[in-house]
């Protein structure tokens, strides 16, 4: 019997990722390409096909044979109803792009293809392939270049009226604060993506003059958030200081997503979630302070269960699964 495989799609701006997804959620075959730039979204659909069909044959070879069940994709400013990728900024394809349409042209029509966001596919795989298994209420962040989410209530993915559900990015934290990179000034992004994290860095080491940290050797575009944790490892104050600030503006804003969808947990996943207990211990402490005594200690602050190479190729395929 030939086995049963998704694809999942995991496009950025500047590498598309792709993979043979088993019903366990392990990748059997992948590849990468540059994402391209010619702005072209039917080559671009053209050339993903393209790749599908070569990991297919491998499999194929591999395992004797097999059935394809649909096609994930996850990229941003991607609108599930639609199967649209609508004005993103990282991308060269400009305007409202129909992928999932295109793609599917490309297959022939031959199987089903559909299109979310990163944040909305990483709480997909939580929930089939990872710590969400029968959890029919959660919550998962995505802390990188910009801070996602995807919220699970009653066992479905929340989308909203237009498709967009499940900003929590961009909660307002402290009106008038730090510029986001959406042109708001205030919002969680600003602070706890991995740039937001280098700026209360540099904010730490000026308030405390902190020559000695290693830290302040770094300008803000040589800075990591890595570089961040390692000095944490080390003991470093003003590593330590932002994490602690960190996991502070983390647990205020999850405190509204607590009241607003009360979910089961919490799932981290990203660079910065990759710190452990540096990030989820502040947060959990800060939690306590912002919520509501009817939600204290009923809400699992955990780290995402995927293995983060794998999470958005896997998280992608469950958006077909």
């Amino acid at each position: 019997m030939a086995q049963e495989v998704r694809i999942g799609i995991d496009i950025g701006g500047t590498n598309t990722a792709l993979g043979v997804v088993s019903e366990e959620g392990e990748i059997l075959f992948r590849d990468t390409f540059p994402t391209p730039r010619h702005g072209d979204a039917r080559r671009y659909a053209h050339e993903i096909a393209n790749a599908i069909k070569a990991l297919l044959d491998k499999a194929s070879g591999a395992y004797g044979g097999v059935e394809l069940k649909g096609i994930g994709v996850c990229a941003p400013n991607a609108n599930y109803y639609t199967g649209t990728i609508e004005h993103a900024p990282n991308l060269s394809f400009k305007g409202i792009v129909p992928l999932a349409e295109l793609i599917g042209e490309e297959m022939n029509g031959r199987y089903a293809v559909a299109l979310a966001n990163d944040a909305n596919a990483a709480a997909l795989g939580e929930m089939v392939y990872g710590g969400a298994k029968g959890m029919k209420d959660f919550v998962v962040y995505t802390l990188g270049t910009g801070v996602g989410s995807g919220l699970v209530v009653g066992g479905r993915l929340v989308y909203g009226h237009t498709g967009f559900a499940g900003e929590c990015g961009h909660t307002m934290l402290i009106p008038g604060g730090r510029l986001c990179g959406c042109g708001v000034r205030g919002h969680l992004e600003a602070y706890c993506s991995a740039s937001g994290m280098k700026r209360t860095a540099l904010e730490v080491i000026s308030e405390r003059n902190a020559a000695d940290s290693p830290l302040c050797r770094k300008s803000y575009e040589e800075m990591t958030s890595k570089d961040i944790y390692d000095a944490a490892v080390l003991g470093d104050a003003v590593a330590l200081e932002v994490f602690e600030r960190t996991g502070c503006y983390l647990a205020q804003a999850m405190a509204d997503t607590v009241h607003h969808t009360s979910p089961e947990a919490i799932f981290f996943f990203g660079g910065p979630a990759a710190a452990g207990e540096f990030i989820l211990g502040p947060i959990r402490k800060h939690l306590k302070t912002f919520l509501l005594p009817q939600f204290q200690d009923k809400v699992k602050v955990l780290a995402s269960a995927l293995k983060s190479g794998d999470a958005a190729i896997v998280g992608a395929a469950a958006i077909v699964a």
